[in-house]
C-alpha cells in the first residue's frame, strides 16, 4: 500500500462515524438540516442493510423534521395500494405485506421484501397515531402503461364520463400491443402513425386541480391525472427506447423528476420528500462518466430545480456479501455472492479503512479524500459480477453509508413471472 493510500486510509478512518444503532444518524440528520428533498439511494437492488438503513432515516426524517412523504422508484398503481393502506384509507387491506404481495411485475423483489414490508407496516401504524395528514409513500416510475391505462379509464367512466372517449381513444390506440409496450415501440419507429395524440387528449382531458380540501395523495382526480401522466411517459419512454443510446434513459428520470414534483405540489408549499432509489439515478450524474455519455438522472434533475429548497443525496454502498438479484433479464431470483470490490475503488477504500463495519461519512472539510474520482460499484437486478461508475463522491453525493459486508434482502415471493414481460432497463437494469 502506498503512501498516499496509507493517508487516504488514515483519514477516512478519522472522519467515519460508526453506524450501529439509528442514534448514529445524528451526524446526518444534522447534515440534512431544514432540506426539502432527501435522496437515498442503494449499489444493489437487493440488499438487506441498504433498505433497513434507510428506513431507520425515513422514520427519523418523517417523526424529528416532519417530512411528507416517500417516493420511490416503484411503479405508480402499485405503490399506490401500498399508499392506501398506510394512509387508512376507506376500503384499504389493513396489511402492508398483503399489498406489497400483490406486486407482480419483475423484478418483484425490489419492493415485494420483508425489510419494505416492515417499514411499510411502521408507516401505517405512525399515521394512525399522527393528528396531521397521512405520510404517503409513491411511485416514480413509468413502467405501468397497462395497468395506469385501465385505471384512468376506470376513473373517468365512474367521476367525469364526459372524458371516457379520450381514454377509449388511447385505450385503443395501445390494444394492438397487449401487455407488451415494447411491441408498440417497435411500430412506432417503423411506421408514422403512433399514440401520441391520443395520450396528449388523454391528458389534456384530466389535468386539473384537486379539490383544496381533499387529502394530499389519495384525491381520485390526482391519481387519475398521475396515471395519465404515466401513459404519456411510457408512451414516450418504448418509443425512444428503440433507438437506444441516452434519451430513454433521459426520459425515464425526468419522468422521475417531474412526478416528485407533482406530488410536492399536491402535498402543498411546505412539503418535504425522502426518495428511495438506485445510486445511478439519486447520486448527480454530473460527477460520473454519465454526464459524458449524455446521460442525466434524477439526483442532477433535483438539485438543478430545488437548490433553493434544499437537497441532500445519500449514497449507499458494499465491499463483499450477498445480495438477491437474477443472472438475466426476466430470470428468477436467487441469493448471488458480491465479491470483494476492486483494490483502490471507493468501496475497497472504505473496506481498508473500516474492514467489518457499517460506517458513516459525511463530506465537508474533513473528507478531502471524497474529492478524487474513484470507481464506484453498480449492481442492477442482473448481477454478473458488477460493473463500476467513475466518481467523485463528494460531488455525486453529499453522504455515503458503507456497509462493508452485506446480506441479501427476503423477498416474500419465491418465484417470478415469466421472462419478456417487461423491457430492460437502460443501461443496466437499475
Amino acid at each position: 500500500m502506498s503512501a498516499t493510500v496509507l493517508d487516504e486510509v488514515t483519514a477516512i478512518r478519522e472522519s467515519a462515524a460508526p453506524l450501529r444503532s439509528p442514534q448514529d444518524l445524528d451526524p446526518l440528520v444534522r447534515r440534512i438540516g431544514h432540506a426539502r428533498i432527501v435522496l437515498l439511494g442503494e449499489a444493489t437492488h437487493g440488499t438487506a442493510e441498504f433498505y433497513r438503513w434507510r428506513a431507520e432515516l425515513t422514520r427519523r426524517l418523517l417523526a424529528e423534521r416532519d417530512f411528507s412523504f416517500v417516493a420511490v422508484e416503484g411503479d405508480w398503481p402499485e405503490c399506490h395500494r401500498v399508499h392506501c393502506c398506510a394512509a387508512g384509507a376507506p376500503g384499504a387491506p389493513n396489511d402492508p405485506g398483503q399489498v406489497l404481495w400483490g406486486f407482480r411485475r419483475w423484478p418483484t423483489w425490489l419492493w415485494a421484501n420483508e425489510e419494505v414490508a416492515e417499514f411499510a407496516a411502521w408507516l401505517r401504524s405512525f399515521n394512525a397515531t399522527g393528528d396531521g395528514p397521512p405520510c404517503g409513500f409513491h411511485g416514480l416510475d413509468v413502467y405501468s402503461l397497462g395497468e395506469s391505462l385501465r385505471s384512468v379509464l376506470g376513473y373517468v367512466r365512474a367521476h367525469a364520463p364526459e372524458h371516457v372517449g379520450a381514454a377509449l381513444q388511447a385505450f385503443h390506440c395501445f390494444e394492438p400491443y397487449g401487455e407488451d409496450p415494447r411491441d408498440y415501440g417497435v411500430s412506432a419507429a417503423l411506421v408514422p402513425e403512433n399514440c401520441r395524440e391520443e395520450v396528449v387528449r388523454l391528458l389534456t382531458a384530466l389535468r386539473s386541480a384537486a379539490p383544496a380540501d381533499s387529502v394530499p395523495g389519495l384525491d381520485p382526480a390526482f391519481v387519475a391525472e398521475q396515471n395519465a401522466e404515466v401513459v404519456a411517459g411510457a408512451e414516450r419512454y418504448y418509443r425512444e427506447m428503440v433507438g437506444g443510446g441516452a434519451r430513454s434513459w433521459n426520459t425515464r428520470d425526468t419522468h422521475m423528476s417531474d412526478t416528485l414534483d407533482r406530488l410536492l405540489r399536491a402535498y402543498g408549499p411546505h412539503s418535504k420528500a425522502v426518495v428511495w432509489a438506485h445510486n445511478t439515478h439519486v447520486g448527480d450524474a454530473r460527477a460520473t462518466d454519465m454526464a459524458a455519455a449524455g446521460l442525466l438522472n434524477l439526483g442532477q434533475l433535483v438539485r438543478e430545480r430545488h437548490a433553493a429548497d434544499g437537497v441532500v443525496a445519500v449514497g449507499f454502498g458494499t465491499f463483499r456479501g450477498s445480495v438477491l438479484a437474477a443472472d438475466r433479464w426476466g430470470g428468477a431470483m436467487r441469493r448471488m455472492p458480491v465479491e470483494p470490490a476492486r483494490p483502490g475503488s471507493l468501496e475497497g477504500l472504505l473496506h481498508d479503512a473500516v474492514p467489518g463495519e457499517q460506517s458513516l461519512h459525511v463530506f465537508g472539510a474533513a473528507t478531502a479524500w471524497a474529492e478524487e474520482l474513484r470507481e464506484h460499484r453498480a449492481i442492477g437486478v442482473v448481477h454478473r459480477g458488477g460493473g463500476y461508475v467513475p466518481t467523485v463522491p463528494s460531488a455525486r453525493y453529499d453522504a455515503f453509508v458503507h456497509c462493508d459486508e452485506t446480506t441479501a434482502s427476503t423477498p416474500l415471493h419465491q418465484w417470478e413471472p415469466e421472462e419478456g414481460d417487461e423491457a430492460q432497463t437502460y443501461p443496466s437494469g437499475v
